[in-house]
């Protein structure tokens, strides 16, 4: 980690700071929605599969009309763009989502919560990097361009099954 990651990580460790990032720069109406005095900072150091670490960044849960939403800050000092930023968010958010699971931290009926990623970049340049995973990938023949980019997968029931989601792959 930087001196700049340190001391953004140090900024954003305040929850004043953390409303008044989603609020400047988030131009979404639901921001309106967001109880701010629920803001809790949530433990943000995720062990991957092959045991690699993340302890950069900085994780927030904050009411969001009836549920939790989680906001992870990457906090790294991106002073170029980065074409990859988008898949390496996804794993960030991965690793948030199985830390979740593991400690039971789920909505009421048992799904994850929502995530809203957040980079922080200073960079004098406009930024070029792919936003969305689906920007990185090359497009797919016609019937397989839904298992790209978002955890969709095709699989079949190994046993009778009642669920036509498998036998179909349909969304």
């Amino acid at each position: 980690m930087t001196e700049f990651d340190s001391g953004y990580k140090l900024l954003f460790s305040h929850p004043e700071l953390v409303a008044d990032l989603l609020r400047g720069f988030v131009p979404e109406p639901w921001v309106a929605e967001v109880d701010f005095a629920t803001l809790t900072p949530v433990k943000g150091s995720y062990v991957s599969e092959g045991l690699r670490q993340r302890h950069d960044d900085v994780v927030w849960k904050v009411r969001l009309r009836e549920q939790w939403l989680y906001i992870y800050v990457v906090i790294e000092f991106q002073a170029e763009p980065d074409s990859c930023m988008a898949l390496r968010l996804l794993v960030y958010v991965e690793l948030l989502d199985q830390d979740l699971l593991r400690r039971q931290e789920l909505s009421p009926d048992g799904r994850l919560p929502p995530v809203l990623p957040v980079v922080l970049y200073h960079g004098a340049a406009p930024w070029t990097g792919a936003v969305e995973v689906r920007e990185l990938l090359t497009l797919a023949p016609p019937g397989l361009e839904r298992f790209g980019g978002d955890g969709c997968f095709c699989g079949g029931a190994c046993r009778a099954s009642s669920s036509p989601k498998l036998t179909t792959c349909a969304r």
